[in-house]
Parts: C-alpha cells; sequence; structure tokens
C-alpha cells in the first residue's frame, strides 16, 4: 500500500495571501500582482519538474487563451474579489507514487486537474514539486491551485460549488462541504489506481483512515515546507517540538494499547479454557440425566400386598419349625433309630447315585452298613467334642454302644444292623 495523501485548503486574504504569490512559488515562475505593483519572481527556484494550467473543457472548447496566462488569470482572480477576508484561490496537495516516472506523473497530474476544472468549471495550475534533496528521495508531490470562480470568455463568473456554504449547498440540493471534500478525495485515489493498474503495478492507495482500514497504526504529520526547511537547516521550531512530544504520546499509548491487548488475550484464554471444563461438566451432567431417565422409565415393581407378606412370612417359620424339629427327633432317638434313619438316607442317597451315569451298580446290603455305620461314627465323634468331658452315666452307654458298633453283627452289646 502507497502512501495515500490530498489535503485541500483555500487561499485567502485573511492570513495576508496572494493569489498571484501563491502561484509564482509553486511554479517557480515570476508573477506581478497588478492591484499592489508588487513581483513575486521565484523562476530561480529548483524542484518544479512541470507547471500547467488545465481549462474546463467547454471553455477549451469556446478558445478561451486568456486564462492560460498565468499572471493574467491569478490577477483576475484579485480583482473579482471584493472583501478583505475573500477566498481568491484553492489548493489541492497530492502525494504521487515515487515508481512512476516523469511522463506518468504529469499524464496522472493532469488528468485529476481536468476532472476538477470540468467538475466545478474552473482553472487549474498545477505544479509537480521533486523530493527535496535532503528529504525522502520518494516526496514526489503536486501542488494544484484553482480559482473560486468559474472561467467565462471576458473573465471569471460566479462562485463555484465548492466554495458555496452549506446553506446554499443546502438549498440547491447538494451534499454538505465535509462530504464533498471525501468525494474529491475518493476519486484521486481511483485514478491513481486505474493507473497503477495500467501500468502493471501492485501498489494501491486508500483515501479512507487507518482506522477505517483496520491498520493499527499512528498516521503520519505533514509539516510542510517552511517547517521541514527549518528543520533540515537544524533550527528547532514549535511545530517540530509539539509533534515530537506527540510521537512520544503516541508511543506512549501504542504500548498501553499493546498491554491491554495482551491482558485481554489472557483473560480470553482462561474463558476458553473454562469453557471447556464446563463443557466436560455438562457432558457428565448429561450422562448422569439419561442414566436417571432412563431408571425413570422402568417399569416400576408392584409393591407385594400384605397376603403375600403373610404368606411367605408363614412359609418361611413353618420351614423353620420343621427344621428344628427334625433336630429335636434326632436327638431324642435311639442309637439304633439314628442308625435305621441314616441307612435310610444313605439309601436314598445310593438310589440317586444309582440314576448318575457314571454309577452302574447298586451298593449291596453290606456297603449301605459299611456306610451307615461309619456316618453313625461321624455323627457321634461330632456330638462328642460338642460335649464337656463330664458326661455322666449316658457317657459309658454311649462308648460301649461305639464298641459294639465297630464289633459288627457278631457283638451283643449292640443292635444288629439287617
Amino acid at each position: 500500500m502507497a502512501i495515500y495523501h490530498l489535503s485541500t485548503k483555500p487561499v485567502s486574504r485573511a492570513k495576508g495571501r496572494s493569489a498571484p504569490a501563491a502561484a509564482a512559488y509553486r511554479a517557480a515562475d515570476r508573477v506581478q500582482d497588478l492591484t499592489t505593483d508588487q513581483v513575486f519572481d521565484y523562476s530561480r527556484k529548483r524542484g518544479v519538474e512541470h507547471a500547467e494550467i488545465v481549462l474546463p473543457t467547454a471553455a477549451a472548447q469556446q478558445d478561451i487563451n486568456w486564462a492560460r496566462d498565468r499572471q493574467q488569470l491569478w490577477n483576475a482572480a484579485e480583482v473579482a474579489e471584493k472583501r478583505k477576508d475573500a477566498r481568491v484561490a484553492r489548493e489541492y496537495e497530492i502525494a504521487l507514487p515515487h515508481e512512476m516516472d516523469r511522463d506518468q506523473r504529469v499524464e496522472l497530474v493532469r488528468s485529476f486537474s481536468q476532472s476538477i476544472a470540468d467538475r466545478y468549471g474552473c482553472a487549474v495550475d498545477f505544479a509537480i514539486h521533486a523530493p527535496h534533496r535532503e528529504g525522502d528521495e520518494r516526496n514526489w508531490h503536486a501542488h494544484l491551485l484553482s480559482t473560486t470562480r468559474t472561467i467565462e470568455p471576458g473573465g471569471l463568473g460566479e462562485k463555484t460549488e465548492i466554495e458555496w456554504s452549506d446553506a446554499n449547498r443546502r438549498k440547491a440540493e447538494l451534499v454538505p462541504g465535509k462530504e464533498e471534500i471525501s468525494q474529491i478525495r475518493e476519486q484521486w485515489a481511483s485514478l491513481t489506481n486505474e493507473r497503477l493498474r495500467a501500468l502493471e503495478l501492485e501498489i494501491r492507495i486508500d483515501h479512507r483512515t487507518l482506522e477505517a482500514q483496520g491498520i493499527e497504526r499512528e498516521p503520519t504529520v505533514h509539516l510542510g515546507p517552511a517547517v521541514s526547511g527549518m528543520e533540515r537547516r537544524g533550527i528547532e521550531t514549535e511545530v517540530g517540538k509539539r509533534l515530537e512530544l506527540e510521537a512520544v504520546e503516541a508511543g506512549q499509548r501504542r504500548l498501553e494499547k499493546a498491554a491491554e491487548l495482551g491482558r485481554l488475550e489472557r483473560e480470553t484464554a482462561g474463558l476458553e479454557r473454562s469453557i471447556l471444563d464446563l463443557s466436560g461438566d455438562l457432558e457428565g451432567a448429561k450422562r448422569e440425566r439419561d442414566q436417571q431417565l432412563a431408571k425413570s422409565q422402568e417399569p416400576a415393581r408392584p409393591k407385594p400386598s400384605i397376603e403375600q407378606l403373610q404368606r411367605e412370612g408363614r412359609e418361611k417359620w413353618l420351614a423353620m419349625r420343621a427344621e428344628q424339629k427334625a433336630a429335636e427327633l434326632l436327638m431324642a432317638q435311639t442309637p439304633a433309630q439314628v442308625v435305621t434313619l441314616v441307612v435310610e438316607q444313605v439309601i436314598e442317597k445310593g438310589a440317586e447315585k444309582s440314576l448318575e451315569p457314571e454309577r452302574k451298580s447298586k451298593l449291596s446290603i453290606e456297603e449301605q452298613q459299611r456306610e451307615a455305620r461309619e456316618r453313625w461314627l461321624e455323627y457321634r465323634q461330632a456330638q462328642a467334642l460338642g460335649q464337656s468331658p463330664g458326661r455322666g452315666p449316658q457317657q459309658g452307654l454311649e462308648r460301649g454302644q461305639e464298641k459294639g458298633l465297630e464289633q459288627g453283627p457278631k457283638g451283643g452289646d449292640g443292635p444288629e444292623l439287617e
């Protein structure tokens, strides 16, 4: 992006300026002010590459040649104004792309001057200045002086529209003067970019502010020819000091802005991390919610009725009483009866085992009696371990019975098992 610069300001008598003096200096020419008989001779001034007067297309077609004479044109501008604070000319200062050569610069400035002349019906006296020998070598620029009145065959006519007050512009249904200037700035950018494209140059200019373009940079400041000359000669100026102070303040503002942006970035990063954490918690909460919802959608089990609870309780109580009675009955039986019960259980279990595929033959009577005897011994041993050493008269009887059982069918102390 090339540097864009276009500024416009009136040449006013209120500031002690005159149109002949301004034209002579910018064109490096000799012009006499006929109203004051003062001669402004800048013909020895260096750095003016080209100077030319452009007339509106309609005036050129009418062969209005008097306005092509610089001294005659700007003396007419002075004579046409009667007020002591009148605007006798308007100046446009524009920066030129340094990538262009001399002919390309002249053609570009001539085209823009012609557009101003045709837009307002005025004469435009332009001069192209080369960079100062002690300044930036890229500082090619041009000064355009336009008349504030229209060009007529016999002299200058009415005030041009750009010099009208906003009240008169509203009456004529024209945009305000500030917006008019913005349109001229945009016109210069469009014309320049069009020429750059035709020359196949990649650079472009933009008439918008840096903020509107989204560029984070402080705008540059134009010192002007007088201040620039004094600064080059090493003379300190109030303008230079003020600009230096403003540059320091601008740098401080940039540092503070950068620190603020860094703080905002850190806060944004922390916020993003917290959002991620909340997202994880949210996923867990969603899973828990789905589980609870699935449980709530399961068919509820019917609660048992009082009759069912009573029935289950009665069945459990009867089973427990049956176990207790069986235990009491077993303890009340004589050893022979116990042996008989055990034998019956063994026979029942043997019958059950006989149904299994791996057990092919039934137990004989002797085998059944042997198993019963072994179970009886195991039972008595368990009873003996569960009782205290002093058991009374029954102890000898039980031991005798055990001996009788060990002697088999021929012993007379125990019952015989059939």
